[in-house]
């Protein structure tokens, strides 16, 4: 047993929720198949020198295919949830009109499984595979396509609305704008700068709509939005710096939290010159701002902000950061990125900066008084992995750097929340791990690599980490701790009846941890 891991499980509350996430676009391949209809990502991802070596998610994990497998993995892993989104161009072609019965199909029998299992679904209506119609419409800088996400999430509540706990409308609009709209790095690849601002607001309208739809079908699981979230920090004394790392926490973070959960943009968004033509009714702020069941949280980074503009194309802190893979030329923003001096970083070049988690927790505390309960619906890290293999040949990856990530952030964030904690106040549920697999990591390709499981891109072969056995130890460890509880008060239970058994998945998927060579 893991000491860390059986320490951490002591720490978790009794329903706290530990799980995994992915978005079907990174791990489904099947681009083609059964009716799928094209993204606005299928393109752009074929257009040279977009992704990193030209990359293509044609197969990404194929989990399409292996999905049975995948659950299996899940279950083997002995989390809770299972958070993933539904491929809006494999259920609704167009973006509009009929929907494709195959693609339905596929996540009926996912969620059926998954709760066979005994695994929670969680949901995710749009993880940025907008359908290529929409997209060439005008995507996100056209009113219409909130419309038609709150006609999807009708669709989805209709098909799966009795056996999903938790939904989420929209990932990350904030990664959705500035990387696809304002700097031109992710798909539909428009750089139109401070020009792009409707985007925010019409995704922020979808998932009201969304909210709307979900609601009006009487769905029993819990409704939420996710952004990403990075605490900006001052680069130095120097006031520029201050007033830059301000602009910058407005554009990535309040810009998108302050209109779901206060009712209104950030005064300053507001009064700005270039936002004076931009004046929402009443009825759309309405809308957006709908109660929320939870507030979905992704937290990987701080960032570190400086006034002027740098050098890089990407201002990295600003929703997903690009690394060093396709940077170069002035970024043109009145600001830019510096690294924390004396600070590990992952293969993305993020900090690792486990305290900020409490830094992020509680400023979202601070801000919102009303803030629902939370869940981190993503953390993780890319880690170059390494790969050796045992005297017998299996492959075996020692990824500890992503235990001890994980291990400090989900530390981190209990010790935070818990009475005495920075954020006491937060009602936090639980903690995603990003991300199961080794995936398509958008721009960055399969270069990047988050995933507790390795996938050999040519055989697809998926082979547990580390830390996926540092999880399941996690897990083992918070069962073994409840039915001893139940025992010692009479409840009749037992430390070993608390731990059910599992399906043991298939060949080649590495259930039992290899001894090394």
């Amino acid at each position: 047993m893991n000491a860390s891991a059986h320490d951490l499980a002591a720490l978790l509350p009794a329903d706290f929720t530990m799980g995994v996430a992915t978005a079907a676009f990174q791990i489904e391949g099947a681009l083609d198949e059964d009716g799928r209809g094209p993204s606005g990502w299928d393109v752009f991802a074929a257009t040279p020198g977009s992704i990193v070596n030209d990359h293509s998610p044609a197969m990404a994990c194929d989990h399409y295919h292996r999905m049975p497998e995948d659950v299996a993995l899940m279950k083997e892993l002995g989390i809770d949830s299972y958070r993933f989104s539904l491929s809006w161009p494999r259920i609704q072609p167009g973006g509009s009109g009929p929907v494709n019965p195959k693609g339905l199909d596929f996540y009926d029998r996912l969620i059926d499984l998954l709760l066979a299992n005994g695994i929670s679904p969680m949901a995710t209506l749009y993880h940025w595979d907008t359908p290529l119609e929409l997209d060439e419409a005008g995507g996100w800088m056209n009113r219409d396509t909130a419309y038609r996400l709150g006609e999807f999430a009708a669709i989805a509540a209709a098909a799966y609305g009795d056996r999903v706990a938790r939904w989420v409308t929209i990932n990350e609009p904030a990664t959705v704008s500035a990387n696809g709209y304002m700097l031109g790095v992710h798909s539909p690849g428009e750089a139109h700068m401070l020009k792009a601002l409707p985007s925010v607001h019409h995704q922020l309208l979808g998932h009201g709509l969304a909210m709307q739809a979900l609601r009006a079908a009487k769905v029993p699981g819990e409704i939420g939005l996710t952004n990403v979230y990075s605490p900006m920090v001052p680069a130095s004394a120097n006031p520029l710096d201050k007033v830059s790392a301000g602009l910058m926490d407005m554009a990535q973070n309040r810009l998108y939290a302050d209109p779901v959960l206060l009712g209104k943009y950030p005064d300053a968004i507001r009064a700005a010159t270039f936002f004076s033509s931009f004046s929402p009714s009443s009825e759309d702020m309405e809308l957006i701002s709908q109660p929320l069941d939870f507030y979905g949280l992704n937290y990987y980074m701080p960032t570190r902000v400086a006034a002027g503009p740098g050098e890089g194309t990407v201002p990295q802190g600003m929703a997903e950061a690009m690394g060093n893979d396709l940077n170069g030329g002035g970024s043109g923003t009145p600001f830019h990125i510096e690294s924390f001096p004396d600070t590990e970083i992952t293969a993305y070049g993020w900090p690792i900066k486990p305290d900020y988690m409490a830094v992020a927790l509680a400023e979202m505390a601070e801000r919102y008084p009303e803030l629902p309960p939370v869940y981190i619906t993503e953390g993780g890290a890319s880690f170059e992995d390494l790969e050796i293999h045992d005297a017998e040949g299996r492959l075996i990856v020692p990824d500890e750097r992503r235990v001890r990530y994980l291990a400090e952030h989900i530390g981190a964030a209990i010790e935070a929340t818990s009475p005495g904690g920075s954020a006491e106040s937060i009602e936090l549920r639980g903690y995603y791990v990003w991300s199961l697999l080794d995936n398509f990591e958008w721009s960055a390709g399969y270069k990047q690599q988050f995933g507790l499981l390795h996938v050999d891109r040519d055989t697809m072969i998926r082979t547990p980490k580390a830390s996926y056995y540092w999880i399941r130890e996690l897990m083992a460890a918070r069962k073994r701790d409840a039915g001893a509880a139940a025992m010692v008060a009479g409840d009749g239970g037992t430390a070993d009846s608390a731990t059910a058994d599992v399906e043991t998945p298939e060949a080649g998927t590495a259930a039992e941890a290899p001894a090394a060579g």
